[in-house]
């Protein structure tokens, strides 16, 4: 259980200097991606207004559990929601995960589908 607590305080510290180099605009939003025990949850971020201008809940996605193909499910969502409002260019800000796993085959899902980061 501290570990656990431990590694989400490392998490936090890595997400913020990470915030400190990254800033969503309108031409090129922030691709902001939040992994819970149970779910993702992915926004499109304009920082310059502080509006989310689309979002993807792994809940809209057909799958149980939190896995790769669930991921790889709502990266393929968020990219089209994104395409169709006209948005190609992102900012990919990752949480303070590491790059790997889930996170990595959602970003790799999303690329596929067009979105340039």
């Amino acid at each position: 259980m501290i570990i656990k607590k431990i590694s989400n305080l490392v998490r936090k510290k890595r997400h913020l200097k990470l915030r400190k180099k990254i800033i969503g605009t309108n031409q090129k939003p922030r691709l902001n991606i939040f992994r819970s025990n149970k779910s993702f949850y992915i926004q499109l971020i304009d920082d310059e207004k502080r509006i989310t201008l689309c979002s993807v809940h792994s809940k809209e996605v057909d799958s149980k559990g939190l896995n790769i193909t669930t991921a790889t499910k709502v990266g393929e969502l968020i990219a089209q929601k994104a395409l169709a409002q006209g948005i190609v260019n992102v900012v990919f800000d990752r949480g303070g995960f590491l790059y790997h796993g889930k996170i990595e085959a959602l970003a790799d899902a999303s690329r596929r589908l067009g979105l340039k980061f």
